[in-house]
């Protein structure tokens, strides 16, 4: 039988094709409507790992999904402002590139039976990536210099996560004897 935290993030990664399509609409009301999904979808996020942490409704489905339907959820908004030129290219890629190169890390990880968790600087990233891509959608008129910046300290974050990730779990990729 499937926990609520489960179906909390199985309801995220179901938003998410809702969000984008409000998310492209040439309307200007549908920016408000796609802001309120994509924030029901992150707090779905913070919601599924505090139940599933407090009642001890940690699943390994869950364990996969939960980060998964994380990154579906940032990297649609990405591809979506690089849709509409609200970011630029270079920055989404090198971010979703991050995240495939984390992804990456964490199954060769686990087929050695390791399980990463995520660092400080990881849910700092996401954080900032959560709120650059709320302001972003928002659109508030006389924000595009704290658009800027919130993109960049993103960018930086995202790259400070995967040095730390990567140096902290170097021995990962160390062959086995």
């Amino acid at each position: 039988m499937m926990n609520l935290p489960n179906k909390l993030t199985i309801l995220r990664v179901c938003m998410i094709p809702f969000f984008v399509v409000f998310m492209l609409m040439d309307e200007s009301w549908t920016n408000w409507i796609a802001l309120a999904f994509f924030v029901v979808a992150s707090l779905t996020d913070l919601l599924d790992g505090y139940l599933a942490r407090k009642y001890k409704l940690v699943t390994n489905f869950g364990k996969f999904m939960d980060p998964l339907a994380d990154k579906l959820l940032v990297c649609s908004a990405l591809i979506c402002f690089v849709e509409l030129h609200a970011i630029p290219t270079w920055v989404v890629i090198v971010i979703i590139s991050r995240e495939f190169l984390i992804s990456g890390f964490r199954l060769i990880a686990a087929d050695n039976g390791i399980v990463l968790a995520a660092g400080i600087w990881g849910k700092w990233k996401t954080t900032f990536q959560m709120i650059m891509i709320i302001v972003l959608i928002a659109d508030i008129p006389g924000f595009y210099i704290v658009e800027q910046i919130l993109i960049y300290i993103s960018l930086a974050l995202t790259i400070i996560s995967l040095i730390d990730y990567l140096y902290h779990n170097k021995d990962v990729l160390k062959e086995k004897k």
